[in-house]
């Protein structure tokens, strides 16, 4: 399986030890380090990931996957008193590797033959 997922923690940090950042053109609004902190969790579960401007995709089995979207949550969790999470699966059997970058070689070859005529 494959899940798309964001988080977004909101309110005073739950951990005393934390405070939010402001980087180079951030606002008070930014949660880069609680994304930073998120990412990095994924990163570190050898599972496959890809990371964008809005969401972090991770690829492996249902459980191995919902345990690191579960630990990415709760480590983000750390920089706010509440916690949004958005996630999209595409659970989809018989493919169970390499989907993550399957997808797009595929939606990258349909884009060519369009672009040929």
């Amino acid at each position: 399986m494959i899940v798309a997922f964001s988080v977004q923690p909101t309110g005073t940090p739950s951990d005393p030890h934390l405070e939010r950042t402001l980087g180079e053109g951030a606002d008070a609004a930014s949660v880069h380090d609680a994304v930073a902190a998120a990412v990095r969790v994924v990163r570190d579960s050898g599972l496959p990931t890809r990371t964008s401007s809005m969401f972090t995709e991770i690829e492996g089995e249902w459980d191995e996957v919902m345990a690191v979207v579960k630990a990415a949550t709760f480590e983000a969790g750390r920089y706010g008193s509440r916690i949004s999470l958005v996630l999209k699966a595409d659970i989809r059997p018989g493919h169970d590797a390499g989907e993550l970058d399957g997808k797009i070689e595929r939606l990258d070859a349909a884009v060519e033959r369009l672009e040929r005529g």
